[in-house]
């Protein structure tokens, strides 16, 4: 009796030490979860308040009414937008240099990395010793606009296409995510004579799906939300047909306060019409890049966490 007694002593401490455990740990996630929705919020609060204010009345936003909700619901300035050219090329180019930007980039990106995984390829060391240099060390702002200005690439869409068109961190992303590429499949396909291009065309480059999407979308966004190169490169008159929506973005915001001359030309009555118009162009201007990542979301996890684990 005694041993059964104590046996059950000991099942009803594990019981309980085992309900204990579990509260905790559904204190934990109650917390985490806080945490996450905290965040959360913070992230939309100021995209719900640019959404509300972009279908607000202009008196609404004078007078300061304007939070997460719209007051004196219209769609003046999305109409304003739509129909104003400037507006509708800018958003047409930067789509357009977006798409372009981003296979140039991921393209150089593939060329740049897959030689680099031969541990037989000559010079191999020294260019990966170079490539991490520029990492760390550039020449400045001022050599570098001097540079273009010498290749004659100011005020032309090339200054937003070449200068940035590769990074280096990605490409060592893309390196490491090719060593992990078992050997075994190289060298099966060199043994049937498949030459290194179509080693990487057939082999790597289907194996390399997460990747390759997770960095086309940091390149993706990062053309998309760049104005700085494009504010110091573009700074003729007739190089404005060449604005990204940033750019005008900026340059909207700048100048909000306007002459009536002007204001009349653009279809602004008043200061608050002025904002309402900036707050859809910042809609315009960040809407369609996020249509993107959901499309990119299964291959986003698995490519940010390229060297988390070591098999």
């Amino acid at each position: 009796m005694s041993i059964v007694n104590e046996t059950n002593k000991l099942s009803s401490r594990k019981l309980r030490d085992g309900m204990i455990k579990s509260r905790k740990t559904r204190i934990g996630d109650l917390l985490i979860a806080f945490i996450c929705l905290i965040l959360m919020l913070l992230c939309l609060l100021p995209m719900l308040h640019v959404l509300a204010s972009s279908l607000s009345s202009a008196d609404a936003l004078v007078k300061n009414e304007v939070f997460i909700w719209p007051k004196g619901w219209n769609i003046d300035a999305y109409q304003t937008v739509l129909t104003t050219e400037k507006y509708v090329r800018s958003l047409g180019w930067t789509a357009i240099l977006t798409l372009i930007c981003t296979l140039l980039s991921i393209s150089l990106t593939v060329c740049a990395a897959y030689p680099l995984i031969y541990t037989n390829l000559k010079g191999g060391r020294f260019i990966n010793f170079i490539m991490l240099f520029t990492m760390y060390f550039s020449a400045g702002t001022i050599p570098y606009y001097l540079l273009l200005s010498r290749l004659g690439m100011l005020n032309t869409p090339y200054a937003l296409i070449f200068p940035n068109c590769i990074s280096v961190f990605n490409v060592i992303i893309m390196r490491s995510f090719f060593f992990g590429v078992p050997d075994s499949l190289r060298e099966a396909g060199e043994i049937d004579g498949a030459s290194p291009i179509r080693i990487l065309v057939q082999i790597y480059l289907p194996l390399s799906l997460p990747v390759i999407a997770t960095l086309s979308l940091f390149y993706a966004v990062g053309r998309w939300n760049g104005f700085s190169d494009a504010l110091m490169y573009l700074k003729k008159s007739e190089s404005e047909k060449y604005w990204p929506i940033q750019l005008l973005l900026y340059n909207v915001i700048k100048n909000s306060t306007q002459t009536n001359e002007q204001a009349a030309q653009e279809g602004f009555f008043a200061n608050g019409v002025s904002k309402t118009i900036q707050m859809a162009t910042v809609m315009f201007a960040t809407v369609p890049i996020l249509l993107v990542y959901p499309w990119l979301q299964r291959y986003f996890v698995s490519g940010v966490t390229i060297g988390a684990v070591k098999g």
